[in-house]
């Protein structure tokens, strides 16, 4: 397919091609973009996730930013009816940016034109991302882990200096699990399929359970997540991290990594043992070996989590909102969009709220599970 070109700016034009479509010497120059700024060493702002989007779900472009013939800046978008955009992966990924070098600015309405695009919708924009700004409609707190060499022999030892207060209850359930199941082991980067296939089953039914959307029901989702686990690059690789009891596989986490950072995903424990506090036996063994592997960022991703709260060690800024150049179909897009996400953020926002909410769910999932 031969990319269509458009005139942003006179030092400054953007090339739209397939996000699958890349040549190699295009993502070349996108890892290396990404490896100048931390803001972009998120691995959900890789070309790799956004080849996986367009491969298994389609409508996922990228727009290629140059000044003269060098590459300077890399937009992931999907595209739908009427122009209407939204960031690639949105709803699955916890990170959004147009990717660029230091010191590249743009015209936002222009690069929208240039794409083709009426409105593009975000959820988890950076906060470096000035351009967007005043089409920002909220801010909110993303957690995320500072991490550092492995500099303790032990894992026990880690856990003691790192969380002295969670330490004894932390190795006292993994001896009660060891006793009672199984010796308890960890596996960082478990390579088994079948474990990956267990873990969605889980997550599916914690959806259901809880009355939220099973992702897992969608099957692009599904081959999307698959795809990842096989990928394994040097700037992007699908992390499979499993708590074991004996052979018995009792908690698990997928999610992605670049060479620096971890952006936490999937996560999913057998509730047959939740006594054992599984995910949480999980969550402080992946930290510690993600560490040890260079690992220096993990990302938590945006929501309130009360394991989030005592993992961080800061948190970043994202944003929502809606970037539109005048059109019918980008006024109507937001009137449509903004107050949904208003009344959940709202919801989010209050404790109170919220966990009326959430019984809610609870009660109209276990309504559909009993049916």
């Amino acid at each position: 397919m031969r990319p269509r070109r458009r005139a942003v700016e006179p030092t400054l034009n953007i090339t739209t091609y397939r996000a699958d479509e890349l040549s190699a010497s295009l993502r070349t120059a996108w890892h290396e973009t990404m490896e100048q700024s931390p803001d972009y060493q998120n691995p959900f702002l890789s070309p790799e996730f956004a080849e996986g989007v367009a491969r298994f779900k389609g409508r996922a472009h990228v727009a290629v930013l140059r000044e003269g013939a060098e590459p300077v800046g890399f937009f992931p978008y999907e595209k739908g009816p009427a122009g209407i955009g939204r960031a690639i992966g949105m709803g699955l990924s916890d990170c959004q940016a147009l990717v660029h070098r230091p010191g590249v600015t743009w015209d936002t309405r222009q690069l929208l034109r240039a794409c083709g695009l009426s409105v593009f919708e975000f959820d988890h924009l950076v906060e470096e991302q000035k351009p967007f700004g005043r089409y920002i409609t909220g801010t909110f707190a993303s957690p995320v882990l500072d991490l550092k060499d492995g500099s303790h022999e032990t894992y026990a030892e880690w856990l003691k200096a790192s969380y002295p207060g969670q330490a004894k209850t932390t190795l006292k359930k993994e001896r009660r699990l060891s006793r009672n199941v199984g010796e308890m082991r960890f596996v960082y980067d478990e390579r088994d399929p079948k474990v990956l296939h267990q873990l969605m089953r889980w997550k599916s039914a914690q959806y259901r359970r809880t009355g939220r959307m099973d992702r897992f029901a969608r099957p692009w989702i599904v081959h999307l997540t698959d795809h990842l686990f096989q990928v394994r690059e040097d700037h992007f690789t699908g992390v499979l991290s499993v708590v074991y009891a004996g052979d018995r596989p009792v908690a698990a986490h997928f999610g992605p990594t670049s060479r620096t950072v971890f952006a936490a995903w999937f996560t999913a424990y057998d509730p047959e043992f939740s006594y054992y506090s599984p995910g949480l036996l999980m969550h402080l063994r992946m930290v510690e070996a993600a560490g040890r592997q260079g690992i220096r960022l993990l990302d938590w991703g945006r929501g309130e989590k009360e394991y989030k709260d005592w993992l961080k060690t800061r948190e970043l800024r994202v944003a929502e909102g809606f970037a539109a150049r005048p059109h019918p179909a980008a006024a109507a897009h937001r009137l449509w969009r903004r107050p949904v996400r208003g009344l959940r953020n709202t919801v989010l926002a209050h404790p109170e709220l919220r966990e009326r909410a959430d019984r809610l769910l609870r009660t109209v999932g276990s309504l559909r599970d009993s049916r």
